[in-house]
């Protein structure tokens, strides 16, 4: 007992000490879930989809109005 007292104290912080590090690689903008999400099979889907081109349209069209000498 008086052995494996210190051996499960040592386990513990070694578990405890342990680095996890989220991975920042899967993390996606509002826009490509979004992209995701009008491509889904589900009510209203197609809904976001439609959204997504009028954004695109109102950006467009703001960059050429911009652009007007």
């Amino acid at each position: 007992m008086r052995r494996l007292f210190p051996l499960l104290i040592l386990a513990v912080l070694a578990a405890s000490c342990a680095k996890s590090e989220p991975d920042h690689s899967k993390q996606l903008t509002e826009r490509q879930r979004d992209s995701i999400l009008a491509k889904e099979p589900i009510p209203g889907a197609s809904v976001v989809g439609r959204a997504l081109q009028a954004s695109d349209r109102a950006a467009a069209d703001a960059a050429r109005a911009d652009s007007l000498p």
